[in-house]
């Protein structure tokens, strides 16, 4: 115990968070010393007030509008203050260049491709014209097309997941593309490691890319240093900076492993042993991910490419990493991603349009349950429309303030005949959507303010696929050893917990 409150109060976050916590005290002490000036306060008024029309203005959703516009109440003169230093999602011009210069580069590495992508979604329309119109959303925002050609095999446990992935990359010759939010010293991790170490001495390229603020409390110091130094190419994505900075909330929260352009996984997994339950965490962890194999396993190394030349400013050939092998195919795959640079939330809307379409059922796994109006209400009109909506969150939380707001949000949904469970064996990581025996999304978004707009996300669609059957069956499985949650129960809470949700359900855009 002592030796890991050491490594606390000795690590990056800690010493960051009180270099910024001095930065903000540095401020208010000025703030205070200025409050005579009538000149400084009227200053402050008045960018609190253009603030305030820029929020308006914005296209932006209602509940952040809100959010910021209970923080203008409460402190009328330094709101707009902070809402320039914390709110302001826009790019700088050197970050918003690269972006434009990145997108060419896609377009051009995209149009040189040899693949026929219209083949697969004309016999999508053929097959549903409804899921095409879906498809087709994606393809317009994202550029990721629908694929043919392409194996997929589902992974109901972390623990298999495991042990598929390092047999899989024991058989590498020519590159593994590794893109994660959490990385986390174990015994995965230095399973991962050993196999990653002897295929780069074997001439095997490795590029592991990890989300810095999300490996921090798991990695040591200077830990992508130490592991350029074994060979690996590495990237700490958007790096902790001990200074004030909004960018800072945009992580990669994306999971991505691609092997020889061949074949490549996604889903919930991160590289830490709670994920496979060699170490209880949060009681018993429930986690999800695809493996495909095929054609569109070419997008996940895309949208690895894209952002590893977003973090170096290195723009790599896409052609090199096309997938070479043949395979069956087993319904239509769309490998997509989502970022929170252009302002369009394809995750939850391409979410939004399942729901919407769906006739019989929509069953839906998630570890947050943060939701916005649209999506609330999206979930409500399908209920009181007589489709079967059932939702699986966590028994055992990992964040209890989220667990609070996610709490908080079923009642309205009880209200309108959604059916939620909580996972009482403990924490279920698997992000899920799976509907009508037809359509499934697998990857790795959240429901929540921080998956739909501020985090790098990617997930798979499927079209009349497989796996659709496998994970309604996974989830039916699933809600057997999970806890119904009745309207009377919420109701009954004692009143200081729901004042505390209803407290943290104003912030939640905001967390």
């Amino acid at each position: 115990m002592l030796r890991k409150l050491l490594k606390f109060f000795t690590g990056r976050l800690f010493i960051s968070f009180v270099l910024i916590s001095i930065q903000i005290g540095i401020l208010v002490n000025i703030f205070s010393f200025a409050q005579n000036s009538a000149l400084w306060i009227q200053f402050l008024s008045a960018l609190s007030i253009f603030m305030t029309l820029v929020v308006i203005t914005r296209d932006l959703n209602p509940a952040y509008k809100i959010g910021w516009m209970l923080i203008f109440m409460a402190i009328p003169v330094y709101g707009g203050l902070f809402y320039l230093l914390f709110g302001n999602r826009k790019l700088n011009s050197r970050l918003r260049a690269r972006l434009e210069q990145l997108n060419i580069f896609y377009q051009k590495g995209v149009e040189g491709g040899t693949y026929s992508e219209l083949l697969p979604m004309k016999a999508l329309s053929s097959y549903s014209p409804t899921l095409a119109r879906q498809a087709q959303y994606i393809v317009n925002i994202t550029g990721f097309p629908v694929w043919g050609n392409t194996e997929v095999e589902y992974f109901s446990s972390g623990e298999a997941w495991v042990l598929d992935v390092l047999s899989e990359m024991r058989k590498a010759k020519s590159f593994i593309f590794m893109e994660f939010f959490i990385i986390s010293e174990g015994e995965v991790w230095d399973s991962f490691l050993a196999v990653l170490l002897q295929k780069q001495k074997m001439g095997v390229r490795v590029c592991l890319m990890y989300d810095d603020v999300g490996s921090i409390l798991d990695i040591p110091s200077h830990f992508d240093r130490r592991l350029r130094s074994l060979g690996l190419e590495v990237v700490a994505f958007n790096p902790l900076r001990a200074h004030l900075n909004s960018k800072l909330n945009s992580r990669d929260h994306r999971k991505v492993l691609v092997i020889d352009g061949n074949i490549g996984y996604t889903g919930g997994m991160n590289i830490a042993d709670e994920y496979a339950n060699r170490k209880l965490k949060f009681g018993h962890w429930k986690d999800t991910a695809v493996k495909l194999r095929g054609d569109a396993v070419w997008s996940l190394s895309q949208m690895f490419l894209q952002l590893w030349a977003f973090s170096t400013g290195k723009f790599e050939d896409f052609a090199k990493h096309r997938p070479t092998l043949a395979s069956k195919t087993d319904g239509f795959v769309q490998p997509f991603a989502d970022n929170p640079l252009d302002n369009v939330n394809v995750a939850e809307n391409a979410y939004i349009q399942i729901i919407n379409m769906a006739k019989r059922y929509v069953w839906i796994t998630t570890p947050y349950l943060v939701l916005d109006n649209e999506m609330l209400t999206a979930l409500k009109i399908a209920a009181q429309s007589g489709v079967d909506v059932r939702i699986i969150t966590p028994h055992m939380p990992d964040k209890w303030y989220v667990f609070a707001v996610t709490r908080e949000n079923y009642r309205p949904l009880l209200e309108a005949g959604v059916k939620i469970y909580e996972y009482t064996p403990g924490f279920i990581h698997a992000k899920m959507f799976v509907s009508d025996d037809r359509v499934a999304i697998i990857g790795t978004i959240n429901m929540d303010y921080r998956s739909f707009y501020l985090h790098f996300e990617n997930g798979v669609a499927f079209y009349g696929s497989s796996v659709i059957r496998k994970v309604y069956e996974d989830i039916k499985h699933t809600l057997a050893i999970s806890e119904q949650i009745s309207l009377a129960y919420m109701k009954n809470r004692p009143w200081y917990i729901r004042l505390v949700g209803l407290i943290l359900k104003i912030a939640a855009p905001l967390m």
